[in-house]
């Protein structure tokens, strides 16, 4: 039963922009590093194919799609 209380701390549900993504991306040292994602807590990792401009309810937002 959820006390409707949630159990991940804010910086892990809240999401970066484009610009916070951009500067955390740019505090790298090696700026040719292939950039990956997971969705599975880091179990397995897929390039990003695609960057994209997605509309959902009226409301935008950068999705970032492995086509694989």
């Amino acid at each position: 039963m959820s006390d409707g209380v949630n159990p991940n701390p804010e910086w892990i549900t809240r999401g970066k922009t484009i610009k916070g993504l951009i500067e955390e991306l740019q505090s790298l040292d090696d700026q040719d590093l292939e950039v990956r994602i997971s969705i599975d807590d880091g179990e397995t990792f897929k390039p990003i194919s695609l960057v994209t401009r997605e509309n959902k309810d009226g409301k935008y937002y950068c999705g970032l799609q492995n086509c694989e």
